[in-house]
């Protein structure tokens, strides 16, 4: 039986169930890509496809609306894949377990992939419509938009004919986004030495911070679980004698870490002044972040006395300086857009290895010389430290355009079907009309969709009514001549 059956509209919730139980992660959208380009060969669509799994299927204009500029419907098919810890499931190779509650839609242990499995959804439901009374629709569905819009930069669109674009990648009904940020990857690699220590070995776990997606909620200032890492291993070096083991945090760049978790090895002298002044700072944390992350967990036990293999007492203390004098979180409020940061990076992932304390952070800003700025400020840092810092995956701002007639009509369509102005809002995360600007001429580019919640985090859910009235407000918008 299908969980989903029962909501309304149907074909889209059938189209999101059955796009749920296809593992869609980043860098593993084979299947996906494989399942959509068969849904184009079903329905007898124009398609193509590429040798990173993009996919473009182009339905022809409904009679009467050959005159029609063509409407490029635009999302990705990747989701990030976050999960409940101690929860049993490959999102590699698995689906989601998906529920719903008559007022949402979630994931059981997981992220749900609302972001943006319900542009997908939707395209597919209007594709597949025979009734629809729209111009030349032309779907154009992104792999590895989470991991620096790669599909997007990759992408041919050479046989679009549109440059109207509608991406549905946007999570709050009623506001029509009409810029974002641009932004890239940066890389540090902290070259390390290793020793042979004998001592107490000490656990420090961090577990149940909130997350999310390092665009829209770095604004929330939620605790990133790597820095308060830095910051617990900072005191207890105060304390004494103390060395790293391991430590891992994180799994994306773009997603607020919400766990993670190293060992250290004490000397046995030092043993209970380093307890001491980890539990004392862990009870600091937790009391600076109870709003914020109410859930959150800091576990320090004792273990047994080893001889273990740790970073020298030098390469500990420059992870502990590193980790803390590097930036995080905002940096600079945007000055015209009220409550708009303009300026960010979010330590996605941290971890250790034989060969190095790796760094991944997502830089984001409204202005490329800013984050040119902010670059120079890694480097500086890193390279004092002795790290080096590389930068990828750059991708544009969408910049903010005061004249769009597709924004002014979706704006007339909204006021009459629901008796309000919509929000016209840019925002802090990416999105993909930034490189689509540089790939079609003239772009006049809208985002929107319904309310999802807490996205990129273990907590997301659909809003089920929002889901319809956006849907209903998409095709008044494509069937309006």
């Amino acid at each position: 039986m299908s969980v989903l059956e029962n909501l309304e509209p149907k074909r889209v919730f059938h189209y999101f169930e059955e796009l749920s139980k296809i593992p869609r992660a980043s860098y593993h959208e084979e299947k996906v890509s494989a399942w959509l380009v068969k849904f184009a060969e079903e329905h007898n669509l124009e398609h193509y496809t590429d040798e990173v799994h993009n996919v473009i299927m182009i339905k022809p204009a409904a009679k009467g609306y050959e005159d029609q500029p063509a409407i490029i419907l635009q999302g990705h098919m990747d989701m990030v894949c976050e999960k409940v810890a101690g929860f049993e499931k490959n999102m590699i190779e698995e689906g989601l377990d998906i529920k719903e509650d008559g007022k949402y839609i979630y994931a059981e242990g997981t992220t749900l992939g609302g972001d943006d499995g319900i542009a997908v959804a939707y395209a597919l439901a209007l594709l597949e419509d025979e009734t629809l009374k729209a111009p030349r629709l032309e779907f154009v569905c992104t792999v590895s938009e989470e991991v620096g819009m790669e599909g997007a930069r990759a992408i041919d669109l050479s046989m679009l004919e549109g440059n109207l674009v509608l991406n549905m990648d946007s999570e709050v009904e009623g506001t029509l986004l009409a810029g974002c940020a641009g932004g890239a990857s940066a890389k540090v690699a902290l070259p390390v030495e290793w020793e042979k220590k004998k001592g107490t070995v000490v656990s420090v776990k961090l577990e149940g911070f909130t997350g999310g997606h390092s665009g829209v909620e770095i604004i929330k200032q939620r605790g990133n679980a790597s820095v308060l890492f830095a910051r617990l291993l900072s005191a207890a070096l105060d304390e004494g004698r103390a060395y790293v083991i391991s430590y891992r945090g994180g799994l994306k760049e773009n997603a607020i870490p919400k766990r993670g978790e190293g060992q250290l090895l004490v000397l046995n002298d030092d043993v209970d002044a380093v307890l001491q002044g980890l539990r004392t700072e862990a009870d600091h944390i937790i009391s600076e972040y109870h709003i914020t992350d109410p859930e959150l967990r800091i576990e320090i036990e004792k273990a047994e006395v080893a001889e273990k293999t740790v970073l020298t007492s030098e390469c500990t203390e420059s992870m502990a300086a590193l980790l803390q004098a590097l930036p995080n979180g905002i940096q600079r409020m945007s000055v015209s857009i009220e409550n708009m940061p303009e300026t960010s990076l979010n330590l996605g992932i941290c971890k250790l290895s034989n060969q190095g304390l790796f760094l991944q952070y997502a830089v984001r800003s409204a202005y490329a010389s800013a984050r040119d700025d902010l670059d120079r400020k890694l480097r500086v840092i890193a390279t004092y430290f002795g790290a080096e810092v590389n930068f990828g995956g750059e991708y544009p701002a969408w910049e903010y355009n005061e004249t769009s007639p597709f924004r002014d009509k979706m704006v007339h369509i909204y006021e009459e079907m629901f008796g309000e102005t919509p929000k016209i809002d840019t925002i802090h995360a990416g999105l993909e009309c930034g490189l689509l600007s540089d790939k079609i001429k003239n772009l006049d580019a809208v985002s929107m969709g319904p309310n999802i919640l807490d996205i990129h985090t273990t907590d997301e859910r659909l809003d089920i009514a929002s889901t319809e009235r956006m849907y209903r407000y998409i095709r008044q918008v494509l069937e309006t001549k």
